[in-house]
């Protein structure tokens, strides 16, 4: 930022900054800066609203579920209503349980109380229970990535806006609040 900005940055505009007065003067390392942690916000409430959406919707739906299943019901009535095609987590363990069931009960000469079905419908529930769980996690890297990784991106506009600063006075010999504002007001903007 040359001194003429950085004069009407300081005094001219009667003390008032606006973020987007900043953001406008602010150097291309700065905004690029500004504009990834923007972006990654926004990707990161977006995410946020959809597993909060997603996992009250779950609940809900279990506790229907639930309700129906302990309600003394058929069990292959629920499986035709919810096991087939599940719309929540709890539904799809219970469908892959099931289908494994009806799958051992029709083969011929398979007898249901030996140990080999059991461990068949185990197999499927701990499959599905695990797909289930890679699903209800998706995007659960990506946000313990950006909250680990944005503050020291954010640091590095602050040293950038720091290191601005100094070159300022190293070029300008001089230490006036003009010379050195400009690449603080970009440190605090790109910290903040």
């Amino acid at each position: 930022m040359d001194p003429v900005q950085a004069t009407t940055l300081a005094g001219a505009g009667g003390g008032e900054i606006s973020i987007l007065g900043l953001f406008l003067q602010a150097d291309l390392v700065v905004k690029f800066v500004i504009l990834l942690l923007l972006a990654a916000s926004i990707w990161v409430w977006a995410i946020v609203f959809e597993k909060v959406t997603s996992l009250r919707r779950a609940n809900r739906d279990a506790s229907l579920f639930e309700d129906r299943f302990w309600s003394g019901g058929s069990l292959d009535e629920l499986y035709e209503v919810e096991g087939l095609r599940p719309r929540h987590p709890i539904a799809a363990v219970f469908g892959a349980a099931m289908g494994e069931w009806k799958r051992s009960s029709q083969t011929a000469g398979i007898d249901l109380s030996r140990g080999g079905v059991r461990e068949r419908i185990d197999r499927a529930v701990v499959v599905t229970v695990t797909r289930e769980m890679d699903r209800m996690e998706r995007w659960m890297v990506f946000l313990a990535s950006v909250g680990s990784v944005a503050p020291f991106v954010g640091l590095f506009g602050t040293v950038w806006g720091i290191m601005r600063s100094f070159s300022a006075i190293a070029s300008s010999r001089n230490t006036n609040l003009s010379v050195v504002a400009p690449g603080i007001a970009e440190a605090l903007f790109a910290t903040a």
